[in-house]
């Protein structure tokens, strides 16, 4: 459904323009009823999913067992930081300043399409991250290998 980068810049008020190339997919997705949350494995990232893959989400994180100190911590990282967005009529979303703190975002930020959600990156950290991952020499998995060669 979404795929492609864009590097963006935040606006003064922590405000992201949805790039043109994402907004008709996202109408039709969810009528721009999108849902944003923390990045379940790195701090510099948030996620953007449509409200109806966003609920998928939610409805599977909760299921977990809360006996589990692990579960707890997805379930207040995920659900309990969720913030409901739609764009306002200059395609705008307002990025909520907690989790603009915690994941990092100022002003230049990298919103990447992935299959069923977006991934929005402070641009530094990404480029780090993208710099620590290793190089696929011969250490390539038989479902790699599947679907990259």
């Amino acid at each position: 459904m979404f795929y492609g980068e864009v590097a963006l810049n935040l606006d003064v008020k922590g405000r992201l323009a949805i790039p043109s190339m994402y907004r008709e997919p996202i109408a039709e997705a969810c009528q721009n009823k999108l849902v944003l949350t923390y990045n379940a494995y790195e701090n510099d990232s948030l996620w953007l999913y449509p409200e109806a893959e966003w609920e998928q989400v939610r409805n599977a994180v909760m299921a977990l067992s809360t006996f589990d100190p692990m579960h707890r911590n997805l379930q207040r990282r995920l659900v309990g930081s969720a913030y409901h967005l739609s764009p306002d009529k200059g395609s705008r979303v307002l990025l909520p300043i907690t989790l603009r703190q915690v994941a990092s975002m100022e002003k230049r930020v990298v919103m990447l399409g992935l299959g069923s959600k977006f991934e929005i990156w402070n641009e530094d950290a990404l480029m780090k991250q993208r710099h620590q991952v290793p190089a696929m020499n011969g250490e390539v998995s038989d479902a790699m290998k599947q679907l990259v060669l």
